[in-house]
């Protein structure tokens, strides 16, 4: 009897070997949406510290994703709670020329390749510009989400005020002191 369950062990991890490089890429992209997802609650948390004019009496909040969407439906289900009373809406965009309506713009990596022309043209418009791709901030970008290169994998918030203020956009005093603040 007490050979059998080792056998029955044996045979049990001979079974679930072939398993093993699928739980590892499981677990690999389990680590990628963690990312996005903390990245999403950022977003989401953001119009809470920021003060952009046109917020004067809003009864809505419209945060707005250009590019391949890295958020998954994240944002749509951190959208159904108001914030701070204001409704949110999420919606997606083909191009720059689309934030009409948007108060937050969120720059996927797919748009990194035209960055410059992405921003000239988002400038034109008095909303937040947010980002991951690196270099952003510097770029003329209002906020970035950076990893940072310390090799822990934690977020830093880069933001660039000089940016935000040709908007009229204000920072809350608590985001500056977290932030890096990049000219």
């Amino acid at each position: 009897m007490a050979s059998t369950v080792p056998m029955t062990l044996l045979a049990l991890l001979l079974m679930l070997a072939p398993l093993a490089p699928l739980a590892a890429r499981a677990q690999a992209a389990a680590g990628a949406v963690s990312e996005y997802a903390v990245k999403s609650a950022l977003l989401f948390k953001l119009p809470r510290f920021v003060y952009l004019p046109r917020f004067e009496g809003g009864t809505s909040v419209t945060l707005c994703v250009l590019g391949q969407n890295p958020f998954g439906g994240a944002l749509e289900k951190l959208a159904q709670t108001p914030i701070d009373g204001r409704a949110v809406q999420v919606r997606k965009l083909a191009s720059a020329g689309e934030v009409g309506e948007c108060d937050f713009v969120f720059v996927a990596a797919s748009e990194a390749a035209h960055l410059k022309a992405t921003l000239d043209k988002l400038g034109e418009q008095p909303v937040v510009t947010v980002s991951d791709i690196e270099g952003f901030a510097s770029a003329g970008g209002m906020v970035e989400f950076a990893v940072n290169k310390d090799g822990g994998g934690s977020l830093a918030v880069l933001i660039n005020r000089k940016a935000a203020q040709a908007q009229s956009v204000k920072f809350n005093a608590q985001l500056l002191r977290l932030a890096r603040i990049v000219e």
